[in-house]
């Protein structure tokens, strides 16, 4: 279905979808297979008990529907979005960050608090222990302050170590950074990072988040948010990680959904750098200089594209877009291109000055 073809969400649609959200049990494959099999939630949430039994949905789903808790919760939700730089992006429709909408479990909500028009950009995910060592941190800002430069968008979980050392990085240079959070957005955890999220939304980044806004800090929800952090990136970069970190699940998942992964090797003798070594062993690609990413990105483009290194000029997505502005999801459409061979090309025109995104959509530069 293209986004572009779907109807704005209607006020007492988007009160049932807030509904259907906050239902225990109900994942994205739940949350969708009642919107297409009713049509809408507004459907949904009035079918009876039966039809929604007939679907294989537990009982417990039927029945919190209708339930005071469930409708408060969808109407404080409804009270924060009227508030400025805070919104609700919804898998069916044009907003919605096109990269992320390919990956088979895309969050059907996404809660963003900042400028929801930076999660279309082009994004490196940057991943790596919470006990990190100092020069792991020192790495992970030193690759997160070129990257950011270079025009990419760090994405990252908001966790202690080397999540919040990429972040404030890529602050720290004028660039621009989303972080991806396991709880709901008005239970931000952990709160030692509470600042950094305050400056991210203030200085024109995110923070973002699948769960309802009151979700606490369940320790299955992290995995969950992992898968996120990968669908939105082009790559994902995981700094320093034993073998048991969860960044290796976002790797594993990067991967999964065919998105470039890269590790930065260290000391046989440091435990952090073992799950780096394991990527590596596995077929990520062993960085030690941000180069490395760039020319990864600039050869699979070349490659892809099967483009003579001719002026920018010529590029074919500039045409397309010195005809008329067009979203990263459009520009795939209109070239037959992958999405994320169309985001890196983008990523390249921006770094040249040739192409800019604004509230989600790409313009040609006029010189």
């Amino acid at each position: 279905m293209s986004q572009s073809a779907v109807a704005p969400v209607s006020p007492s649609e988007l009160e049932a979808r807030l509904r259907l959200h906050r239902l225990p049990e109900l994942g994205p494959a739940r949350f969708k297979k009642l919107l297409e099999a009713f049509g809408s939630a507004s459907k949904a949430i009035s079918a009876p008990a039966s039809a929604w039994r007939a679907l294989g949905l537990p009982l417990a789903c039927s029945e919190a529907r209708r339930s005071t808790e469930i409708r408060d919760g969808a109407s404080h939700a409804l009270a924060w979005l009227e508030r400025p730089a805070q919104h609700l992006l919804m898998w069916d429709q044009p907003d919605y960050p096109a990269l992320l909408a390919e990956i088979s479990d895309a969050p059907p909500l996404l809660f963003v608090a900042g400028d929801p028009g930076i999660l279309e950009k082009p994004q490196l995910a940057m991943v790596g222990s919470r006990r990190a060592s100092r020069p792991g941190m020192d790495t992970a800002a030193a690759f997160s302050r070129s990257l950011a430069s270079a025009g990419f968008v760090i994405t990252s979980g908001l966790a202690l170590g080397i999540d919040a050392a990429a972040h404030q990085a890529a602050l720290d240079v004028g660039g621009q950074t989303i972080g991806v959070l396991g709880t709901g957005l008005e239970k931000f955890y952990p709160q030692r990072n509470r600042r950094l999220a305050d400056a991210m939304i203030a200085t024109g980044s995110a923070v973002v988040s699948e769960f309802p806004l009151d979700a606490g800090p369940t320790a299955s929800n992290f995995p969950r948010r992992n898968r996120i952090i990968s669908g939105l990136s082009l790559g994902v970069l995981v700094v320093e990680a034993s073998v048991a970190s969860g960044s290796l699940i976002t790797a594993k998942l990067a991967a999964e959904q065919g998105r470039e992964v890269y590790a930065i090797p260290g000391s046989i003798h440091h435990p952090g750098a073992k799950g780096c070594h394991q990527l590596i062993r596995d077929g990520a690609a062993l960085v030690e200089t941000v180069e490395h990413i760039l020319e990864a990105l600039r050869g699979w483009q070349q490659t892809s594209f099967s483009l003579a290194p001719a002026p920018m000029a010529r590029h074919p997505l500039l045409a397309l877009l010195h005809a008329a502005p067009h979203s990263s999801e459009a520009l795939a459409d209109a070239s037959g291109w992958s999405l994320p061979k169309v985001l890196a090309a983008l990523t390249e025109m921006e770094m040249e000055g040739s192409a800019v995104c604004e509230n989600g959509r790409w313009f040609a530069r006029v010189s």
